[in-house]
């Protein structure tokens, strides 16, 4: 679950990481209010999605007067934002974010990410930050610095020390430098983190370290004890279909492809999707059922599919472990029966009651193709894209 970066900076403030001076505005008697504590400028004025890359969007833009901030207001609140880390419609803009404007003298890079595969959590910090990090770090992956440290050990201050040294700091630097990486450290651990970004960390003009941008990414399984961070999560950034999924338990998240996916299991459904790019095609989705699948979810699960007009052809690939084929089947055919779908519908079934579940899809009358095996099913669903009429090869 990500946060919009005034809350991000609301929580380095409780942290005591530094950052500068600002305000979220939404209405223009709060821009005036705003400008008023923050003389005088310039001012630097961010929208506010859930997605990086606003500056290169005009998202993000230093102003010099109260009639550019209210243009820009203007321009951007209510609408949306489409950057690359967005699809074609982008996010809408239900706030803006103003700060005066920080002198920089250089920009660093620091970020806090759960490292799965060691168990650990990993710090990485870079002496070039700002908005052009990412391709920097594909063209010289040399100037990323990183160490790891468990969490059972706490934080350890001679790593930090030695990632500061790396990035050339001196002076007091160095000490605010451990002093930011500590306390996003107790910040990561204590609100159930798996990302920490801080980018750019300014050096300004006194030389001091400050915190100009900052994103956060929330573990959702630990969202029962992070009851005020869901409180004020921004449900309009995310799309209609994972709302609604979530209220179904179902675990959805929109691509840009053709072929409609339905698995269940996380892992079965990456395996699913990475198959289907081996085949030359593009999944549309991802949408894990979960180990709990019922005819009511699986009905729900085709309503989220079939609202994507870009969808072509669906793919349902189910093993029968805790859950029962035969029941995934009368799902299936509920869902095509109510819905009246009338593009390709490709099941493969395999495992718990899987014969009497494609027994019953045969029997059904209705234009499901059923497949043999998992790479069958693949080829079918990306061969019948589009098409209306098709025939079931094991009828």
């Amino acid at each position: 679950m990500n946060l919009h970066e005034y809350q991000a900076k609301e929580l380095f403030s409780q942290y005591k990481i530094p950052i500068p001076n600002g305000y979220k505005c939404t209405k223009y008697s709060e821009i005036e209010k705003a400008v008023v504590k923050l003389n005088p400028g310039p001012w630097v004025v961010k929208c506010q999605i859930h997605a990086g890359g606003r500056g290169k969007s005009g998202g993000v833009q230093t102003l010099n007067s109260i009639d550019e901030i209210h243009k820009f207001a203007k321009k951007w609140i209510g609408k949306r934002l489409v950057t690359y880390q967005t699809d074609n419609i982008g996010q809408t803009v239900n706030s803006i974010l103003i700060e005066r404007k920080t002198y920089i003298k250089k920009e660093l890079y620091l970020s806090l990410v759960l490292n799965r595969i060691q168990s650990n959590i990993s710090i990485l910090a870079s002496f070039t930050g700002g908005i052009n990090i990412e391709n920097d770090i594909k063209t010289n992956k040399k100037i990323i610095f990183k160490e790891n440290f468990d969490v059972c050990c706490g934080f350890q201050l001679f790593k930090a020390r030695n990632l500061a040294f790396q990035l050339k700091l001196f002076g007091k630097q160095i000490n605010q430098f451990v002093t930011i990486c500590e306390n996003l450290t107790y910040l990561f651990i204590e609100k159930d983190l798996t990302l920490a970004e801080i980018n750019p960390i300014a050096i300004n003009q006194n030389d001091d370290l400050l915190c100009l941008d900052g994103k956060l990414n929330i573990d959702e399984n630990a969202l029962y004890r992070q009851v005020h961070l869901k409180k004020i999560h921004d449900n309009s950034q995310l799309d209609s279909r994972e709302v609604y999924a979530e209220k179904w338990g179902l675990n959805y998240i929109p691509l840009q492809g053709n072929i409609g996916c339905m698995v269940n299991g996380a892992g079965l459904a990456m395996g699913t999707m990475d198959l289907i790019k081996l085949h030359g095609g593009n999944p549309a989705n991802f949408l894990d059922v979960g180990g709990d699948a019922t005819v009511e979810k699986v009905d729900q699960a085709f309503r989220i599919i079939i609202l994507d007009s870009h969808v072509k052809s669906i793919l349902i690939n189910i093993f029968g472990g805790i859950v029962k084929c035969d029941l995934i089947a009368d799902g299936i055919i509920q869902a095509i029966s109510n819905l009246q779908v009338n593009i390709p519908v490709i099941v493969r079934l395999e495992g718990n009651n899987s014969k009497l579940g494609a027994k019953k899809l045969i029997n059904s009358n209705l234009n499901i193709i059923t497949a043999n095996s998992l790479d069958d099913a693949v080829k079918k669903a990306i061969e019948n894209i589009g098409r209306k009429t098709y025939v079931d090869s094991n009828r």
